[in-house]
């Protein structure tokens, strides 16, 4: 589904500009390969800093685990702790989020690897049974933290929702392999729970009939399903060889569509093509936690990007409570920042008063043609110098005025330093 047209939300551009401009200046040197390919475990890689000192270095945290191995070995724990607050979270404004709203009295299903009940920042609001409770992998708790985390001892590492609560459900094999049986099992589970927001951060190749229908009465329900626009792209060979096609059940009448994005905008080198993206979030570089220890990884992928977007989902119905699932919808993708795929604006999706426009209608046609995330760091570089050039000039008035009013004040004193007496007349 498209979003309509944005309404004006009365936040500074300048704020969101220097986000922009910082993110664009971060991409370039920031070096992810670790999240996206399957791994037994994964090797230290450094994220820069937001206030360009050294950056930190973290173990990155697998997609999946290594499916040829004989033997499963699960992703370590992470000896490192992140020091600094990621780009992710500056630009969703997650501080200023957090003054509004936690996400308090919100569940969101999380349909992942599964989720660690007592991970650091997510003890006692995970509902974890049987094999959901074990995350071999351990993407599953990262994604928890970054929907529902409250950052433990770094309050500013809090996820979306800090407030709101987890229920953990397994869609993958213990290696994170995706199997549709248990997605669909996971989705029907969601629903039977009343789950407020149903997150499924994998995707599947094949459309499947009891998997739509799981959707469709997850819908009907009252749910919000936000689904991963596409896998994770394969870890070797090129993803510009394989054709862009819809993938489930993202392509399931009513799901918000999550595809992930880097610092500028741009989806990753090397994104699966699909079409009817209707979101794109951050994918790149995210700090969270995981189901061992107390450290912190760095992970990315489309799955990050659909974390972002549930926890920002369950932000809206903690303050929008009498809004329908369509309706939160449309406040998520009609506040987006405008691009050729909008960008998530959590702060915005829950602050904008919006009109009265329509709510989109369920199973609305998708776009017919692949789209692709616009790079926007040139334009917001560009809004970056002229609101300098307009501060400069600003300056220059000033200075010229204040010449003036010194000039006028030097003839009546008779060009006599200030504090002169009056000379003597005769």
């Amino acid at each position: 589904m498209r979003p309509p047209e944005r309404r004006a939300t009365g936040r500074p551009r300048t704020a969101r500009t220097a986000r922009l401009l910082y993110g664009a200046s971060l991409a370039a040197a920031l070096v992810v390969p670790l999240a996206f390919a399957p791994a037994q475990a994964a090797a230290v890689t450094r994220t820069p800093a937001a206030d360009g000192a050294k950056g930190q270095e973290l173990p990155g945290m697998p997609t999946a685990l290594d499916p040829r191995a004989e033997a499963v070995a699960c992703t370590p724990a992470s000896k490192e702790q992140a020091k600094k607050q990621d780009w992710s979270r500056q630009r969703l404004d997650l501080d200023r989020l957090h003054r509004h709203t936690t996400g308090s009295g919100v569940t969101v299903a999380l349909i992942s690897t599964g989720v660690d009940p007592g991970a650091e920042g997510l003890d006692g609001r995970v509902t974890a049974q049987g094999q959901a409770a074990d995350d071999c992998v351990g993407q599953g708790t990262f994604l928890a933290g970054l929907i529902a985390g409250t950052g433990g001892p770094t309050p500013r590492l809090a996820g979306v929702a800090p407030g709101a609560k987890i229920l953990a459900l397994r869609g993958t094999d213990r290696r994170g392999q995706p199997d549709p049986a248990l997605v669909t099992a996971a989705v029907r589970a969601a629903t039977t729970a009343e789950a407020d927001v149903i997150a499924v951060a994998v995707a599947l190749p094949r459309k499947d009939r009891a998997l739509t229908r799981a959707v469709a009465e997850a819908r009907k329900a009252g749910a919000v399903v936000v689904a991963a626009a596409t896998p994770e792209p394969p870890s070797r060979g090129s993803a510009e060889e394989i054709p862009s096609r819809t993938y489930w059940p993202a392509g399931e009448p009513g799901v918000l569509t999550v595809a992930d994005m880097l610092p500028a905008g741009a989806r990753p080198d090397g994104a699966l093509p699909t079409e009817g993206i209707d979101l794109a979030a951050p994918g790149a570089g995210v700090v969270s936690g995981g189901p061992r220890g107390k450290g912190h990884y760095l992970g990315g992928g489309v799955a990050v990007a659909t974390a972002y977007a549930a926890g920002a989902a369950a932000a809206v119905r903690a303050t929008h409570p009498e809004a329908s699932a369509d309706a939160v919808v449309r406040r998520l993708t009609a506040t987006a920042y405008p691009a050729d795929i909008p960008q998530l604006d959590a702060y915005a999706a829950v602050t904008t008063v919006l009109g009265d426009a329509a709510p989109p209608a369920a199973g609305a046609e998708r776009a017919a043609d692949p789209v692709a995330v616009r790079d926007t760091s040139d334009t917001d570089r560009a809004t970056g110098r002229a609101v300098l050039f307009v501060l400069l000039g600003s300056a220059g008035v000033l200075s010229l005025l204040w010449a003036g009013f010194a000039l006028t004040r030097a003839r009546a004193r008779g060009w006599r330093p200030a504090g002169a007496g009056t000379p003597d007349q005769g």
